[in-house]
């Protein structure tokens, strides 16, 4: 008969709670998108489908959704592409000042946010910059970069030059060298950093409030009813995001184990 140990079920004990207090929220959010809810989704008033099968009922929900997917693409676009070309630059490349380049790219991550939205609200005020999709977009992609740049070095940094030099040494030219070695091994460090900018993009509040104008996002729109209670139909979209990247875990997720499983095989 096995004996009790306090010391073997408190990790296992701690862990559960901890499990259910992260996903609590989440929970709130996919039942109450099922609420039949009149003007505020604060109390349960029953069970109903009609908020899945017209998401959009809500006034300017599916606009301010819309507004935060085209800004979190373009702006992922946008960052994972400079971002990536700063980080090879620093990692490869010897030139003046690339210290402080690469310190200087660390800023946004450490500046408080509403440091950073007031900055910038400033600055295009000064720059008489009219506020909108436009402002946000270049906002996001501002403090995006610095994030794109430190997952991206780190996979340059794990890459060995002498791939590519053998690239080289079968006349390939420094183009297709890059095209055809060096970015597609640096392409999961890439992806990971898009999604990591997606999902900053998107979830971004204080920066976005500060340089909008009269543009709504997501985040925005949410900010603005939580005094009634999120509309129910905005619930259902935040479901619909979260069970896209739940799915888009586990896909990636079987892919790395098939992918181990081949190379295990030989």
């Amino acid at each position: 008969m096995k004996r009790f140990s306090l010391g073997r079920a408190f990790v296992p004990v701690v862990s559960t709670i901890v499990l259910i207090y992260l996903l609590l929220p989440i929970l709130h959010v996919i039942v109450f998108s099922f609420n039949e809810s009149g003007r505020n989704n604060i109390l349960w008033r029953g069970f109903t489908l009609r908020n899945w099968e017209n998401p959009c009922g809500a006034p300017q929900v599916c606009t301010a959704f819309g507004n935060s997917i085209l800004v979190g693409v373009v702006a992922t676009v946008i960052a994972t592409t400079l971002g990536t070309l700063i980080a090879i630059a620093l990692v490869r490349y010897r030139f003046r000042a690339r210290s402080t380049v690469s310190l200087l790219l660390f800023t946004p991550m450490a500046t408080p946010e509403v440091v950073l939205g007031a900055g910038l609200a400033a600055q295009f005020l000064l720059a008489g910059v009219e506020k909108g999709i436009g402002t946000i977009i270049l906002a996001h992609t501002m403090f995006c970069i610095s994030y794109v740049v430190v997952a991206v070095k780190a996979r340059v940094a794990s890459l060995d030059p002498a791939i590519e030099e053998a690239g080289r040494d079968l006349y390939a030219s420094p183009v297709q060298v890059f095209w055809r070695i060096t970015l597609p091994m640096l392409a999961p460090g890439i992806i990971g950093a898009a999604l990591l900018s997606f999902a900053l993009s998107f979830d971004d509040f204080i920066i976005t409030n500060f340089n909008s104008g009269t543009a709504t996002t997501f985040p925005k729109f949410i900010y603005v009813s939580a005094l009634k209670g999120v509309p129910a139909q905005a619930n259902v979209l935040a479901s619909i995001v979260f069970v896209a990247a739940l799915l888009l875990v586990i896909v990636v997720q079987m892919v790395n184990i098939s992918r181990r499983k081949r190379l295990a095989r030989g």
